[in-house]
């Protein structure tokens, strides 16, 4: 497993490797405006044709102007989106396909349909990559988990080809690089709640078959506070054979720490920011986030002003934590949009990306940390559960376990 080891410590270089091509920023207006326009009080200094110095603005407006709070606020932005027009976010959790459920009407790509996800707005935000989340709106067990997670599935398929010029259905790191190079954004399926299993191996393998990428293992008796059961651990093993990820967001500690142990694929938390700085259940300690790095795992961390607080700041200072505890390759970032979840300040829809890279360039990240953050450290859980996938399927063949055969 030499082979497996050292993909998995590639991490300082996942970002650079599957880097997508450098493309023009898209528009940074919603609805297609090509640039965008200078405020009505932006009466900036400029030259006539014979090179003389135009009128000075009015005192209001050169007051304003000499903002250097402001100014840093304007040179800031224009950093962040230079930076994201070449490392764009992977974004790990949208509620979207729920939300899409219940509209008469819908046109992602036009944009304005009531949705905080649109494509412009995407694309303003420079998403490339996006995890469309399977959860349910209320707890339901068995074959009606089963059916309400297929139909989500189902409408998400038809969405996605409903909208071929701009989003791509994909799998693979590669392939979100691809869609990514030709305009679109990459969306991968998932996470789905554990229950959608109904306790069968079968069932998982044939979710991963319609393109489940990520599994939440919480809600079901054999992933649960007191953590992993034996067939809980067979359900890992099994998603390390097909490639699915596991997500551990608002799971048990006895869980997390469990699959840490068993799992040999990174793991996601797709909703956890740091529960020292704000004690919510969905939050991870010290520990464990200290254990999530040790294990090349990755926390990504949530835009809502529940888990991480009202503002862009609270927002950083979670990512700050993260990485200084967790390590930079194992910090992300989860949008949360279309949730039913409450957004910080300046973070209220898929556009403002832009606004939190402005602030971590401002507290001084490093541009190869930033890299990681937004791009990189996806790109490096989907192919190192890519790769595990491969080789544990040289090892072993499908798994025929029941959940009565193993916890009784």
């Amino acid at each position: 497993m030499a082979d497996l080891q050292d993909e998995l410590q590639a991490t300082a270089e996942a970002g650079r490797l599957d880097a997508p091509a450098k493309r023009k920023p898209k528009p940074s207006h919603r609805f297609g405006a090509a640039e965008p326009v200078a405020p009505p009080d932006g009466t900036a200094e400029r030259g006539t044709a014979d090179g003389a110095k135009a009128p000075e603005a009015a005192p209001e407006a050169a007051g304003r102007l000499a903002d250097p709070e402001g100014a840093e606020q304007s040179d800031g932005l224009e950093e962040a989106h230079a930076f994201l027009a070449d490392h764009p976010v992977a974004d790990g959790y949208s509620g979207l396909p729920w939300v899409l459920r219940h509209l008469p009407w819908y046109d992602l790509e036009l944009g304005g349909s009531g949705v905080d996800t649109d494509v412009p707005r995407m694309h303003e935000g420079h998403i490339g990559a996006l995890f469309w989340s399977l959860h349910l709106s209320e707890p339901l067990t068995g074959d009606r988990a089963v059916g309400a997670t297929l139909e989500q599935l189902d409408l998400v398929h038809k969405a996605v080809h409903a909208h071929p010029e701009g989003l791509r259905l994909v799998r693979t790191a590669g392939e979100v690089t691809d869609a990514h190079n030709c305009g679109r954004v990459a969306i991968l399926l998932g996470p789905a709640g554990a229950p959608a299993l109904g306790d069968s191996l079968a069932i998982l393998r044939a979710l991963h078959a319609l393109g489940l990428k990520a599994l939440t293992l919480a809600g079901v008796s054999w992933a649960s506070e007191a953590g992993l059961s034996r067939f809980g651990e067979e359900v890992v093993r099994e998603m390390n054979r097909v490639g699915v990820l596991a997500d551990l967001s608002g799971a048990g500690e006895q869980t997390i720490r469990r699959t840490l142990a068993v799992s040999r694929a990174p793991v996601l938390c797709t909703r956890s920011a740091a529960h020292a700085l704000r004690p919510h259940p969905a939050n991870l300690t010290d520990d464990l986030l200290a254990a999530l790095g040790e294990s090349h795992g990755l926390c990504m961390v949530p835009l809502t002003a529940e888990q991480t607080g009202p503002s862009v700041r609270d927002v950083a200072d979670h990512l700050d934590h993260v990485r200084s505890i967790a390590g930079p390759e194992s910090v992300g970032l989860s949008g949360t949009y279309d949730s039913g979840a409450a957004h910080p300040e300046d973070l209220t829809d898929a556009s403002c990306y832009p606004h939190l890279v402005a602030e971590l360039l401002h507290r001084g990240w490093s541009h190869d940390d930033l890299a990681l953050l937004t791009w990189g450290n996806v790109q490096r859980v989907l192919r190192s559960a890519d790769f595990t996938a491969r080789a544990a399927r040289d090892r072993r063949e499908a798994s025929t376990a029941r959940i009565a055969d193993l916890d009784g």
